[in-house]
């Protein structure tokens, strides 16, 4: 279970997010050695995923509500999407522990961007906060109508953006839920308060359902210690750690860091092989979610074949393993790689 600080406003002595220490790193320790005991419970959540936002599993002591996008016992609330820089200059990120969901996707040059998804417990500070692109109006959908943070976008993306259900948080429209971290030098110096930024989303869904399942591994598969995924400029890299219980994040051949609580980890990893193709923006690539490929799904030190489908916009993404059975997530943060597919 996450520290209980959910949508709450930083304190005005909160440190800057060059400084964030202490606190977080303790909830991140206790959200990885948790992970066992609250993936069992969520053995029982399974099937009761698809109901709604959340699920209440009955552990024989207490009612626990669950997130849909991590099988975790803390109670979702709105859905706050932020697009992180992750060029070299922008790491060590902040907040990047916190996120439920992180998607690392492809941009212009063949390097990477990150889209940290929030819901129910926020960090007080995330960052750094680039620019949006055309694909991530598709990706979020599956989300309803998320907030989400960016810091602009170019010209003929703006109206996209104003037309689509997602409610736009930027440094115009909420000023003061942004800041420059000393430090850092621009554009890799702008970061949010996330509580301050849902401020200016009251209209922002609460999680609900987006197809990812959780409970006790699916069989078969096979033992890994780590996986590697490139893209034409960037790389991520997943080892496997028996101490963490987890997968430890590596991009561009270093560990990835954040700055409150120190190596980034994830439970589960999912490479979702997709359409990269030429978006109608020339030099800019556009990320296909909506259809169905390959993918491979990373927990407990094994890896998984599976497939992937997204009927439309509206749907969430289903994983079904060789067997044509949903395949369950391990309990804790997810990160989905949007891998362009071979050939």
């Amino acid at each position: 279970m996450r520290t209980p600080h959910s949508h709450r406003r930083p304190d005005a002595h909160q440190p800057s997010a060059t400084a964030l220490r202490g606190p977080a790193a303790a909830a991140r320790r206790h959200r990885t050695t948790g992970a066992r005991t609250r993936a069992a419970l969520a053995v029982l959540a399974v099937g009761l995923l698809a109901a709604g936002c959340s699920v209440t599993v009955d552990d024989g002591d207490e009612d626990e509500v669950r997130s849909p996008f991590t099988g975790e016992s803390v109670e979702p609330g709105p859905v706050l999407a932020v697009k992180l820089d992750n060029a070299p200059d922008a790491r060590p990120h902040t907040g990047l522990a916190a996120a439920d969901i992180v998607y690392a996707s492809q941009v212009e040059g063949g390097l990477s961007r990150l889209t940290a998804i929030y819901s129910g417990d926020v960090p007080a500070e995330t960052g750094p906060v680039r620019s949006a692109r055309e694909s991530d109006l598709q990706l979020l959908r599956t989300f309803g109508d998320p907030a989400f943070a960016f810091s602009g976008a170019r010209t003929a993306v703006l109206p996209l953006i104003a037309q689509s259900p997602v409610e736009a948080v930027t440094p115009d429209s909420a000023p003061g839920a942004f800041f420059r971290a000393d430090g850092r030098e621009a554009p890799h110096n702008l970061f949010l308060r996330p509580a301050e930024g849902l401020d200016d989303a009251p209209g922002a869904s609460d999680a609900s359902d987006i197809g990812f399942r959780f409970g006790e591994a699916p069989e078969g598969g096979r033992e890994t210690d780590e996986e590697t995924v490139r893209f034409p400029s960037a790389s991520f890299s997943f080892a496997w750690s028996d101490e963490d219980g987890a997968w430890r994040v590596s991009m561009d051949g270093s560990p990835a860091e954040d700055t409150g609580s120190g190596q980034v980890t994830a439970a589960t990893v999912v490479v979702q092989y997709v359409d990269v193709h030429d978006s109608q923006f020339p030099g800019t690539p556009f990320t296909e979610t909506v259809g169905s490929g390959d993918a491979t799904v990373l927990r407990d030190g094994r890896a998984h074949d599976a497939r992937w489908a997204r009927n439309s916009t509206a749907d969430g993404t289903r994983f079904t393993g060789e067997n044509g059975e949903r395949l369950n997530f391990a309990t804790g943060p997810v990160w989905v790689v949007l891998a362009p597919a071979p050939g």
